[in-house]
């Protein structure tokens, strides 16, 4: 049986979900991703268990990748943080196939325990060619969450209403009140 999820913000494309495995709680940094419990964890939410082993080789290669997304997302176009995200993609490729239901294509690794790593650069990618505008950094000066905006104007600003979003408004009436 796999532990409870004890993330504030999950659901999130893979990639964003990679980052997301730190976070902060009354400003003391939390991490998911500390042993290969958390790391089952983090496979099981995202649908990956059953592909890759919760393993320290599997673990190392995916803080490799989220140390290389954090670079590229805290500093889009740098060339040293695109380097280092391709650095991950050089791990894997994807080889086309022809299935009964039609074509189709398979992530093939010359060494397993990248392809959770893999998969989350190779999803970001994907957000990137599909909407880059959408990859946000929550707008909370405190958090340090990132989601992909989906909604329908594309203005969403907190990892969370209920709890970014209601803590910055309870900060502007405190800072109202005040004044008053």
């Amino acid at each position: 049986m796999t532990a409870t999820d004890p993330r504030p913000l999950t659901g999130e494309p893979v990639s964003l979900d990679l980052l997301n495995t730190r976070w902060n709680v009354e400003g003391v940094r939390q991490d998911l991703l500390t042993g290969v419990e958390g790391l089952g964890i983090w496979l099981a939410a995202n649908g990956l268990e059953g592909r890759f082993a919760a393993d320290a080789g599997t673990l190392r290669h995916t803080l490799a990748a989220r140390d290389a997304l954090t670079a590229l997302v805290d500093a889009p176009g740098d060339p040293a943080a695109t380097a280092r995200v391709d650095a991950v993609l050089g791990h894997g490729r994807i080889r086309a196939t022809l299935t009964t239901e039609g074509p189709g294509e398979e992530a093939e690794f010359a060494d397993p325990s990248w392809g959770p790593g893999w998969t989350a650069a190779r999803d970001y990618l994907d957000l990137l060619r599909t909407a880059p505008d959408r990859i946000r950094a929550c707008a909370h000066e405190a958090c340090i969450l990132h989601f992909f905006d989906t909604s329908r104007n594309g203005t969403r600003r907190w990892c969370s209403m209920a709890i970014c979003g209601n803590r910055a408004k309870a900060s502007r009436h405190y800072a109202r009140t005040k004044e008053s």
